[in-house]
């Protein structure tokens, strides 16, 4: 039998590395793959990892916003592992409130990062999920907030569960297109350029569960969105009141779920408890 893996995006630091960790210290049957952008800073926090005793932690580079990185990736892990047991898309970016980029350089990074490598990486990837996959998209409570402060019939459209991913993709298309020219209010969307990133984690997140049951019925493949909640890390600030590893709490407990689990899937999961959408 292969060697079972998880593989963790933007798991150099932060809760991408505790959540690394955390699978570690629950016991993960196999390889975790400690990915960064930066192959120095990756190379640098394994070693970190190597020397507190975490032996099943390897590296590889991944930029999300690259698709020809997550391709180079799935080769990886199809020629050494069959195909991919575990996958938390926890990689994004906030920028902070008094940053000095405009709102239109914000919105399209912003979106660029969360909604369409995240998406990438997917696409990349879950032709090798295997039976009993378990996928975490990292998404946040922010989500949630936007959605209710976007228009009646904006809201009516994004809790729709018949909504394909092509129809979310030009959702999320002309939400940055609107904010170029600053129309995004006036046509329903808040003025958040982060949550409204996380409102297209979340959706796809219910979009590709349902492709899912559809396409793989019967393999006992689980995703969710979840929201991590307020940390404290260097894109949180130090204020958040909850550490690292209380924020990894949840996303490994749905990539934990244990075979034969039949829910949360298609979930929005803050404190492992499942949030109305």
């Amino acid at each position: 039998m292969s060697t079972k893996v998880a593989v963790v995006t933007g798991s150099n630091k932060g809760i991408g590395l505790a959540i690394v960790k955390g699978l570690c210290k629950a016991g993960y049957s196999g390889d975790v793959l400690l990915t960064a952008r930066n192959e120095a800073l990756g190379k640098k926090t394994l070693e970190l990892m190597k020397a507190e005793g975490f032996k099943n932690v390897l590296f590889h580079q991944l930029d999300i916003c690259d698709k020809s990185s997550s391709l180079v990736l799935g080769k990886f892990l199809k020629e050494k592992y069959g195909g991919l047991d575990v996958l938390v898309n926890n990689a994004g970016i906030a920028y902070k409130v008094n940053a000095p980029e405009s709102f239109e350089e914000q919105v399209d990074v912003t979106m660029r990062t969360n909604f369409w490598g995240t998406l990438w990486v997917c696409r990349a990837l879950f032709p090798l999920l295997k039976t009993n996959a378990r996928v975490v998209n990292v998404s946040s409570f922010f989500s949630k907030q936007s959605l209710d402060q976007c228009s009646p019939e904006l809201q009516a459209k994004l809790r729709r569960t018949d909504m394909s991913e092509e129809e979310l993709c030009l959702l999320m298309g002309e939400f940055v297109t609107a904010a170029q020219s600053r129309a995004h209010e006036a046509q329903g969307w808040p003025s958040t350029a982060y949550g409204a990133t996380k409102i297209g984690v979340t959706v796809l997140s219910r979009i590709q569960a349902r492709v899912l049951n559809e396409t793989r019925p019967g393999d006992g493949i689980l995703l969710n969105a979840c929201c991590p909640g307020w940390v404290r890390t260097d894109m949180a600030g130090p204020d958040a009141p909850k550490s690292p590893e209380e924020g990894a709490e949840t996303p490994v407990y749905l990539a934990l779920l244990p075979d034969g689990a039949k829910e949360p899937h298609g979930q929005l999961v803050w404190d492992k408890a499942v949030q109305e959408w």
